[in-house]
C-alpha cells in the first residue's frame, strides 16, 4: 500500500471512484425511479425525513442558521435532494457519531436515517443497514506545518488525536508505531480545538475534514494521505426501514442519472 500520494491525487481518486461505486452497488439499477410519495417509510414524524448527524464535520455537515434546517454540508445537501423526490421535508438531529455508528440512535427509533461521513463497514452492517455507497473517502495525517513530523512512522513520543469509533481510529491504532499516544475524543468538534492548543501534535482523519482544516488555517498541512477503501454510505436500523431504504437508494440513482448529485459534489470537492 503506498501511504504518501499527493492532496490532488487523493481528492481525484475520491472524485472519479464515487461516480461508480454509487452507480453500481448494491445492486440498484440507475434507471430506477424513486417510489412515488405517499409510501409508508414509517417516519418518525409524517412527511418529514429525521436525519441524525454527528456535527460539526465538515464539508459533511455543519451548523448553519441560513439555512431552514439549520444545517448544511455535503451529507445534508445530498439527503435534503433525496427528501425533495421523495416529497419529504427534511429535519436534522445532532447526535454523537460513537452511538450512531453503533446502531443504538437508530434502534432507539429517534431519527430515520444516519448520514454522518459513515464508512460502510462488516462489522458495523451486523447492526445497521446501509444504502448504496454515495462517497469514496481516504485518510489522512495532519500536523502544524512546523512540527517535523513527515509521515505516521514518525509518531511514536508523539500523540496523535482520532474520532473514537471511526476507520481513522483502526487505522491509527493498527498502524501507528509503538510509543504512540492515541488520544480518541468523541468528535472533530473537540479534535480541532486539540491541535491548535498542541494538546495533540497530529489529527489522522477522513481526508475531505483534514483539507478543511488546512485551508481554513495555514500554519497546519497534510503530510499522508492512506488508500482504506472506504466507502460512505446512509445508515438504518437493522431490518427496520427496508421500504426507506429502498426509496432513497432509487433517489440516488435519479440524482446520479439527472447531474444532480455531480452538482453538489462539484459544490464541496471540485479542485480549486
Amino acid at each position: 500500500m503506498t501511504r504518501r500520494r499527493t492532496l490532488a491525487t487523493g481528492v481525484a481518486l475520491a472524485a472519479s471512484s464515487v461516480l461508480l461505486l454509487a452507480g453500481c452497488a448494491g445492486g440498484t439499477d440507475p434507471g430506477a425511479e424513486a417510489p412515488e410519495s405517499g409510501a409508508d417509510y414509517g417516519l418518525v414524524e409524517e412527511g418529514t425525513l429525521t436525519v441524525c448527524s454527528d456535527v460539526p464535520y465538515p464539508p459533511f455537515e455543519d451548523f448553519d442558521d441560513s439555512t431552514e434546517s439549520g444545517f448544511t454540508g455535503f451529507d445534508i445537501d445530498l439527503l435534503t435532494a433525496v427528501a425533495e423526490k421523495l416529497d419529504l421535508k427534511i429535519a436534522v438531529q445532532d447526535t454523537g457519531f460513537d452511538a450512531l455508528q453503533s446502531g443504538t440512535t437508530l434502534l432507539a427509533g429517534t431519527c430515520d436515517i444516519g448520514a454522518s461521513a459513515m464508512t460502510i463497514t462488516d462489522e458495523r452492517k451486523a447492526n445497521i443497514d446501509f444504502s448504496d455507497p454515495y462517497y469514496d473517502s481516504l485518510q489522512s495525517l495532519m500536523v502544524p506545518a512546523d512540527s517535523g513530523i513527515e509521515s505516521i512512522d514518525d509518531l511514536a513520543g508523539k500523540t496523535v488525536g482520532v474520532q473514537q469509533g471511526t476507520t481513522g481510529e483502526a487505522y491509527t491504532t493498527e498502524n501507528a508505531p509503538e510509543g504512540t499516544e492515541i488520544v480518541r475524543l468523541p468528535s472533530d468538534g473537540e479534535l480541532w480545538p486539540a491541535i491548535q492548543a498542541g494538546q495533540v501534535d497530529a489529527i489522522l482523519q477522513d481526508l475531505p475534514v483534514n483539507v478543511e482544516h488546512v485551508r481554513a488555517d495555514d500554519t497546519y498541512t497534510i503530510v499522508e494521505e492512506y488508500e482504506t477503501d472506504e466507502s460512505y454510505g446512509f445508515a438504518f436500523a437493522k431490518d427496520e426501514k427496508t421500504e426507506l431504504l429502498e426509496a432513497v437508494n432509487g433517489a440516488l440513482a435519479e440524482l446520479q442519472e439527472d447531474g444532480t448529485y455531480q452538482e453538489i459534489y462539484d459544490s464541496y470537492f471540485a479542485a480549486e
